[in-house]
Order: C-alpha cells, then structure tokens, then sequence
C-alpha cells in the first residue's frame, strides 16, 4: 500500500492522517453536530470527515479521540499540551498533530496543483518572492505549481501562527523560500515579530500539500 501524502511530509514528532472521500455518517459527538448545524450537507461531512482525519492523529500520538470544536476565532480547541492543524480542498482532507512539548507551531495546507487565477500572485507575494519563484519555474517546470505552492506554504505558517499569537497576518508579512532538492522551504513572520518557521512540500496526484512547523 501506497504511504500516504500526508505522512510523506511529517518528521516523527507529528502524526497525521488522510481522507480523500467524505465520510457518509454525522459526528459522533453532539458539540461538533451544534457547531454545524445549518450548513449545507457539503460542509457538514467537510466538518466531519477532517475531524475524523485529526482524531486518528491524536490516537496516533497516544492521545484521546475528543470532540474538536471551533472557538469563537474559528480555531479548533486542541486536548491540552497538543498542536494541530486541519486542511480540506476537493477531493482531499488532512490533520496533523504533535505534543507542544515537541513543537511550538503547526500547521498544514493543502490545494490543487494548478496555477494561481491571474492578478493574484502579486497580491500574495513579495518582489523578491516573485523572482525566486521565475527561476524555480524555468529550472524545474515540471515539479510544481510554483505560485500555487507558495500561497500554500503561506497558508500554513498562517495556520501555524494564529492560534500560537492570535495575531492575524497578511500574505505579505511573510515571505518564503523553496528549496527543489529536498521538498524543504523556509519561511519568515516579517510583522509584527519576526518569527522563523521550517517547513516541507510535495506535489503529488494533483495536490499540493505544505507542513509549517515553528519552535
């Protein structure tokens, strides 16, 4: 059996865990049901089946499988001393988790491997950015959606660094570097504090998937 995406990317103090087909059944817990109810059916096994995804995560890492209910800034309330981040595009659902103990930040992302829609690289990026990601695009065509990579990758530190702050963030207080070699970048928080964070990528079966990891 094929490893999955997800565990491609993770070092062996975050578990994680896939889905790539909606699960047909409600939560089991009551909390996650009230937490969307009234959205479409869509959403709702979106809701379910990433939360599904984190609990296998948290029993990986030898924690409890409890409810994961959003706070009021939409954050997932995480068991005590762990980190985590969920994500969802079509077709795909992750989560990952680690002890806090181990690292400070987490986060993940995933999108489609297409291009970005026209005008919208150069709201989410920086001029050095933009240079670095034309050298990628004329040395290595073929192994990524360059500006859709690195919306993903910014989409992570993102989820990385709100619940760690509670600060929000703009696309361009951060600017990222990729390494091709070894499907590795890094990222720097530019405002309000700088902050560094460590991250890897792959581009596989026409996703992209980005971890973010900080501290």
């Amino acid at each position: 059996m094929r490893q999955p995406l997800i565990e491609r990317l993770l070092p062996s103090y975050v578990a994680g865990a896939e889905a790539r087909v909606d699960a047909a059944d409600d939560s089991p817990h009551p909390e996650e049901r009230a937490a969307v109810a009234g959205v479409s059916e869509g959403r709702r096994r979106e809701f379910t089946t990433v939360r599904l995804c984190a609990r296998r995560a948290l029993t990986a890492l030898g924690r409890a499988p409890v409810p994961l209910v959003p706070d009021a800034r939409g954050v997932p309330r995480w068991p005590d001393g762990v980190v985590g981040s969920m994500t969802h595009c079509r077709g795909y659902r992750a989560a990952v988790v680690a002890r806090r103990c181990d690292v400070r930040a987490l986060g993940v992302d995933a999108e489609p491997c297409r291009p970005l829609r026209e005008g919208v690289l150069g709201t989410v990026s920086l001029p050095g950015e933009r240079a670095r990601l034309a050298a990628l695009t004329a040395s290595h065509p073929r192994l990524a959606c360059w500006d859709r990579l690195l919306f993903c990758a910014k989409e992570a530190v993102y989820k990385a660094w709100f619940p760690d702050t509670g600060t929000a963030l703009t696309f361009r207080d951060v600017t990222v570097s990729f390494d091709p070699a070894d499907h590795t970048f890094r990222a720097t928080v530019l405002a309000p504090d700088r902050c560094e964070f460590s991250g890897r990528w792959l581009a596989a079966d026409g996703l992209l998937v980005t971890v973010a990891l900080g501290g």
